[in-house]
């Protein structure tokens, strides 16, 4: 637990981000580069978390908390295991048709959980490796290799294979069983997604696979707020922690006169308004206290918990107004959405920070908690440990907001223009971005 009633805003949130970054220093395997999902015992790589790391160690190294090259090595390290891993499919490589499987064994780098080839985490990754390759433009062994890898990361990626014929690309793909039978449909983090693979110099989606993804969207108002639907946090935040997304359309957003930032702005609105209506009467919501996103929660096979006659989720998506709900909240969902509704934000992180400061350990932000779940000596139910996504939002969504250097770096990559102009997005900052302009 860490008393932060001292700092100014600057100073809290300089804090924050800072203890969030240094997750990935702290569980960092110097062998290949990878970071686990968590920092539980145990836990296997998640290869978006390594996304979120690579892109993490440019603000670092601005902010000075760490050196360049040190950076460069880490960055490198992950890079050259990506290159040289198992790509044959088989049910304990790697990766397939450039694709890497959701999560691996920290030391080995192989498959475990039986878990899917994942489109979306591989997506996360990959921007990743182009963030770093953006950064890292230094005329040097290692800053020359760490650009030629990533190039070549992308590259390999199969975007077309991964549509399996049909309108919208699939979600995942496994050895055992082939692809998995749904696809990426109804509005989602996605937009990066379909972007690489729109951007794609070698194996890009063919069709109007961009068009037939908008076209299962659902338009909605709630709360007076005219809005794209997502219901969980996290839907607003992934995709615009690399693309600057204001003030840019494509033709749905048009039709709307809105964007993807302004509909994730209002996202945080319809948020605060379900919390402080709290239609299922849970302690601790209200107008700042809010944040349902994916994330970590108690569970109905937990020891120790009141015993309470609704349902506990664990790991979920929840979201608003439709839930799932039980009462659980991610601070970070809440310090994520800073770019979009600062003062909302701000609000809620300390209005969460002052009622439960137990949310706060080693100056970083639990995954989640739950004031309506208390133990045995009254104290809420607050998640073990800390989730590498959490934290890697946490770190570039308080950069984005702070000093807007990752989307600045993300405007210069020639695969994200080309993917943003091939899914019909335009005008503001990519009107003024002249062809070959992006590398």
């Amino acid at each position: 637990m860490s008393d932060t009633s001292n700092l100014t805003d600057d100073g809290l949130l300089d804090q924050l981000q800072h203890a969030a970054f240094d997750y990935f220093l702290e569980t960092y395997n110097p062998a290949n580069g990878l970071i686990p999902d968590t920092n539980r015992e145990n836990s296997p790589v998640s290869i978006a978390v390594v996304g979120f790391a690579l892109s993490s160690y440019p603000s670092a190294i601005e902010r000075g908390w760490m050196q360049r090259a040190d950076g460069a090595q880490r960055a490198l390290t992950a890079l050259r295991f990506f290159q040289g891993s198992d790509q044959s499919g088989k049910p304990d490589a790697t990766g397939y048709m450039g694709f890497y499987y959701h999560f691996l064994d920290l030391h080995s780098g192989r498959r475990v959980w039986q878990s899917e080839l994942s489109m979306i985490d591989t997506a996360l990754l990959i921007a990743g490796a182009l963030t770093a390759a953006r950064y890292f433009d230094a005329d040097n062994a290692d800053e020359n290799e760490l650009r030629a890898i990533a190039d070549a990361l992308y590259r390999r990626i199969d975007w077309r294979w991964a549509q399996d014929g049909g309108d919208t690309i699939r979600q995942g793909w496994k050895p055992e069983c082939g692809f998995l039978h749904y696809g990426w449909e109804g509005y989602s983090e996605a937009i990066l997604l379909y972007v690489l693979a729109l951007g794609s110099p070698t194996h890009p989606i063919v069709g109007d696979c961009y068009k037939a993804w908008t076209s299962t969207y659902q338009w909605e108002n709630l709360y007076d707020y005219d809005y794209l639907y997502a219901g969980p946090l996290f839907v607003h935040h992934f995709s615009h922690a690399w693309i600057d997304l204001r003030g840019i359309r494509d033709e749905f957003m048009r039709e709307k006169s809105s964007d993807y930032f302004e509909n994730s702005r209002r996202a945080v609105y319809i948020q605060r308004e379900y919390a402080k209506r709290n239609p299922n009467e849970f302690t601790g919501y209200g107008e700042n206290g809010w944040g349902l996103s994916a994330c970590d929660g108690p569970s109905d096979e937990l020891p120790n918990e009141s015993n309470e006659p609704r349902r506990l989720f664990g790991y979920a998506a929840r979201g608003v107004p439709y839930g799932p709900d039980d009462g659980t909240l991610s601070p970070s969902a809440v310090l994520a959405s800073l770019p979009f509704a600062p003062q909302l934000a701000m609000d809620g992180l300390h209005n969460l920070l002052g009622r439960y400061p137990e949310i706060l350990t080693k100056g970083r932000l639990a995954s989640s908690f739950n004031p309506s779940i208390l133990d045995t000596a009254g104290k809420p139910w607050v998640s073990a440990g800390h989730y590498g996504l959490d934290q890697g939002i946490v770190t570039m969504m308080l950069e984005n907001h702070r000093s807007g250097s990752i989307w600045q770096l993300m405007r210069g990559c020639r695969y994200v223009v080309d993917g943003l102009r091939g899914a019909g997005f335009g005008g503001g900052w990519l009107a003024q971005v002249a062809t070959g302009e992006a590398r």
